[in-house]
């Protein structure tokens, strides 16, 4: 469910007047990952679309199985960088 910013609002200080109801507000600044990160994702990422090749015109193995290695190597590259806990939110 996608979050919705309140469009009720509340009470100010004192009974003065009305305040709008914000949305969640969060305390820190968005991180967008560390580099190792990044590359593992994208080297992965080749590795997939090496392998999708390998299926177009025809079948070819070797292509397949270099693809499938590329991507064993970027997931590697994200377990070795220990970032599946480090660059959650």
């Amino acid at each position: 469910m996608a979050e919705h910013g309140a469009t009720s609002t509340v009470a100010g200080p004192g009974d003065t007047g009305a305040v709008p109801v914000s949305a969640a507000t969060h305390d820190h600044e968005h991180f967008s990952g560390r580099p190792a990160s990044w590359a593992g994702v994208a080297i992965t990422c080749v590795g997939f679309v090496v392998g999708g090749f390998a299926f177009f015109p025809h079948m070819t193995w070797w292509l397949f199985w270099t693809g499938t290695a590329i991507a064993v190597v970027g997931c590697l590259v994200l377990a070795l960088a220990k970032t599946f806990t480090q660059d959650w939110y």
